[in-house]
């Protein structure tokens, strides 16, 4: 598998535990906790966002 490749892998991967991790938050019966959950889940999102991109080509990372 090529680096675009790996990378679309990757951010599969973070989109599913992110996914997870949601529904943790959502099953989370201290609300400290189920923050800490959801706020988990957004930075997962975001960095799945950011592989997608860069496996796309439409972005470079920061250096």
């Amino acid at each position: 598998m090529g680096d675009a490749g790996e990378s679309r892998g990757k951010a599969k991967q973070m989109r599913e535990k992110a996914r997870e991790t949601k529904q943790a938050a959502e099953r989370a019966k201290d609300p400290a906790e189920r923050k800490r959950l959801q706020e988990e889940a957004r930075r997962l999102e975001s960095q799945s966002e950011q592989e997608s991109s860069m496996a796309a080509g439409d972005i470079y990372p920061a250096e």
